[in-house]
């Protein structure tokens, strides 16, 4: 398997892989991954790593699922706290009391695509297959966020709209944040028509023209990851705290679910993390 990333790392390639940061594994009291499709036990469409109930897996595939990755990235399946995502952008704080939810449990909350605590034992988990993943981690009171940010979620602030909550509840300084963006679709690959990018242009204390760039054929190519990136810095994080991923879910279909190079056909991709 090729894989190819000056930000990010491959582990357990031969068996049950899993993606993690080389800017976050320097943080000693977190644990974090990103999943691929690899080392699972689901068929079909879904072959093999797949993390979403609600595509039509075998419910019994996807727990299996859960478990092998836990074991091979080192995560608690009983600590699995899950999102309930469908590209809003509200943000919902977790604690022991939540764990399960969406994994072992039913889910207790509806239209939340962010997840974030500043306790131990809760293993934040949210979903994707080209959308973008934000990681947010903050150094000082020692908090965490996981964010799914869609092109809805992005142009809504989605990543402002974290850093504001854990400011509320946590009492986060923005400056100590360390953040990640990715893997996602990148701008080489997301193509959009005019009411799409339309959005991106009207987006405020940012520079669209960074990453929305106009196609001779009226379509646009858009960077989700740099507009996330230059979102998280008008909310007060600090840019040389931000790493963005080299790493295209569509360019890298042969190890990552997306979307478009399925043409949804496909299983779901999940970013894990937890205070250790």
């Amino acid at each position: 398997m090729k894989f190819n990333s000056k930000t990010m790392t491959i582990h357990n390639a031969d068996s049950v892989p899993y993606l993690t940061y080389n800017s976050l594994s320097e943080i000693s009291f977190i644990n974090h991954a990103f999943s691929t499709k690899l080392g699972g036990v689901s068929t079909g469409e879904f072959t093999s790593m797949n993390f979403a109930f609600n595509r039509g897996d075998n419910p019994d595939h996807v727990t299996e699922n859960y478990k092998r990755f836990c074991k091979s990235a080192g995560f608690d399946y009983n600590t699995l706290t899950a999102s309930a995502q469908d590209h809003n952008t509200f943000v919902r704080a977790v604690t022991t009391e939540n764990v399960g939810t969406g994994i072992y449990k039913p889910r207790d909350i509806a239209s939340v695509d962010a997840l974030i605590t500043n306790q131990k034992g809760v293993t934040l988990v949210t979903y994707y297959a080209d959308c973008t993943p934000l990681f947010f981690v903050d150094t000082n009171k020692k908090a965490i966020g996981l964010a799914h940010a869609g092109w809805r979620g992005t142009v809504g602030r989605i990543g402002e709209k974290v850093v504001q909550k854990m400011t509320e509840l946590y009492g986060t300084n923005p400056s100590d944040l360390k953040c990640a963006i990715g893997p996602a679709i990148s701008v080489c690959c997301y193509e959009v028509d005019k009411p799409c990018a339309d959005h991106f242009l009207a987006l405020e204390n940012v520079n669209p023209s960074d990453f929305v760039h106009p196609k001779k054929n009226g379509k646009y190519m858009v960077d989700l990851l740099e507009t996330n990136r230059q979102i998280l810095v008008a909310a007060g994080v600090k840019p040389e705290n931000i790493t963005i991923s080299d790493v295209c879910t569509n360019c890298n279909s042969d190890l990552l679910w997306s979307h478009r190079a399925t043409k949804g056909h496909r299983g779901t991709m999940c970013a894990f993390m937890c205070l250790k």
